[in-house]
């Protein structure tokens, strides 16, 4: 059985000007050859009854299935382990996402590196007027306030550094010399997730309305999750609604049901079922148009997990 780790041709990803994302190791480690680790969601799911008489066309319905209709616990089976360097403030909105593991460099045991985030000219950006906890647009990367706040972050940063250097010299403990460091200067830790709670952050941290700084590293582990779980991964960006699908709340069923009603009696409209080979879904979406009113015609015989029978 072959090592996952010996297939992925990516395990680092550069973020930022001087951290990164690093895939540290991933449970499990061995799969059935012609495998991804999306075996190991099948074979939880399908605990009952064994996993060796699936293919792996079969796997793929029965994981897309199990995405659509939120059975989570099989995506638990999964976990990553990553080595993570980023500023403070970016770790302290990765720290709200609870349902993980982190062990994080202590400054009360180590002397920080003078590694700090400097952003680029034009990375300064606006206070959002809608938003009030992001940024909207670039500041004028010309202007002289970009300039200077840009200059004033760096002599900052380095004029902390070099206090923080003088209190651990002087004799000052480390634990006390640490308050002096601002919230850009690196840090890095292991952190270890499972599938189910990395999809979640995922979510919200590769969105477009995330912190652009945050984001950088979201979309980089969805870069490294793809070699290792792609049938997973193309199965949660299909459905996932912060990846472009929608939910609909009862009432706005209602008014797209009446708006489909109207349009539908002067109009010789024509639905189509939805772009998918799996019957199962096809059957699904079928459902839900007859809920808002839209007749369909009804597909072929579904068969295992949603196949062709």
């Amino acid at each position: 059985m072959p090592d996952i780790m010996d297939s992925i041709s990516q395990k680092s990803i550069n973020c930022l000007d001087k951290g990164h994302v690093t895939l540290v190791d991933v449970m499990p480690r061995v799969v059935p050859e012609g495998k991804t680790a999306d075996y190991a969601i099948v074979q939880a799911a399908r605990v009952s009854y064994g996993d060796g008489t699936k293919t792996v066309n079969e796997d793929r319905g029965l994981i897309r299935y199990l995405l659509r209709h939120s059975h989570t616990t099989p995506l638990e089976m999964i976990e990553f382990k990553f080595h993570v360097k980023m500023p403070i403030f970016v770790c302290r909105q990765w720290a709200r996402h609870r349902m993980s593991s982190t062990n994080e460099i202590s400054a009360r045991y180590s002397i920080l590196k003078d590694d700090f985030y400097f952003p680029a000219s034009g990375d300064l950006r606006k206070q959002s007027s809608i938003n009030k906890q992001g940024g909207d647009g670039s500041i004028d990367e010309s202007s002289a306030s970009s300039s200077y706040c840009i200059k004033k972050i760096v002599d900052d940063a380095n004029n902390n550094y070099n206090f923080y250097e003088y209190m651990i010299k002087s004799g000052v403990a480390r634990e006390q010399a640490r308050m002096v460091l601002p919230l850009n200067i690196y840090t890095e830790f292991y952190w270890k997730i499972d599938l189910h709670n990395l999809f979640h952050f995922l979510a919200l941290r590769a969105d477009s309305h995330a912190q652009k700084e945050i984001r950088v590293y979201a979309d980089a582990i969805l870069v490294l999750l793809r070699q290792i779980v792609p049938i997973a991964v193309e199965a949660w960006e299909d459905y996932h609604h912060m990846r472009g699908a929608i939910k609909l709340t009862r009432l706005e069923v209602e008014s797209l049901r009446d708006y489909i009603q109207q349009f539908q009696s002067f109009a010789n409209a024509e639905f189509k079922q939805v772009n998918s080979e799996n019957k199962r879904e096809q059957a699904e979406w079928l459902d839900k148009a007859s809920i808002l009113g839209i007749n369909l015609p009804l597909p072929t015989q579904q068969g295992p997990e949603g196949q062709s029978s």
